[in-house]
């Protein structure tokens, strides 16, 4: 019964996580495209957008990380075993955790007023965490390594739709 509560608990603290792991990269994208701004509509901007990104990222998001690496191993005990699916999603995980550190990079970086990345290249940044996602849900899912294969293909091809579709919008925007 215990094993359940656990699980439930990390599930939350994922879906809080993501939340805020895509929402960050957004408000990025508004702060990198708010610096190009003329005054005082810069300033304005970029103020509210590190209020916001700094109560998101302390507030939501690392206190969600750090609950899900609780919890996800305290569920690894209860559990008993380690299959070989869940050492894949353990690699994708890690990989996660490299993703939300290199984030936190760029959030340091932006609270001092230094932009990195300009908006585009903060988008791609932005699927990035969608990519995890759908690679972890479906090792979860599946629980299989041979549909994993198939999970892959359709990950590098899922993968492949969102960088055509983030081209397609920024010609989108270019015409406007």
């Amino acid at each position: 019964m215990l094993f359940f509560y656990v699980k439930a608990l990390h599930i939350i603290f994922i879906v809080t996580w993501f939340a805020g792991l895509f929402y960050i990269v957004r408000l990025f994208v508004y702060n990198a495209e708010a610096d190009l701004k003329p005054e005082p509509e810069r300033s304005i901007l970029q103020q509210q957008y590190k209020i916001m990104m700094k109560r998101l990222w302390f507030g939501i998001t690392w206190p969600s990380a750090v609950l899900t690496l609780i919890f996800g191993p305290w569920m690894l005990v209860l559990y008993g075993s380690i299959p070989l699916w869940l050492w894949v999603k353990l690699g994708f995980v890690l990989f996660l955790y490299a993703y939300f550190f290199f984030l936190h990079s760029i959030f340091s970086q932006q609270q001092k007023g230094v932009f990195r990345f300009n908006s585009t290249q903060l988008r791609v940044w932005n699927e990035v965490a969608t990519i995890f996602l759908v690679a972890i849900v479906f090792l979860v899912v599946l629980k299989s390594l041979a549909s994993m294969m198939w999970g892959l293909i359709g990950l590098l091809l899922f993968t492949g739709a969102l960088l055509v579709a983030i081209k397609v919008y920024k010609k989108v925007r270019e015409k406007q």
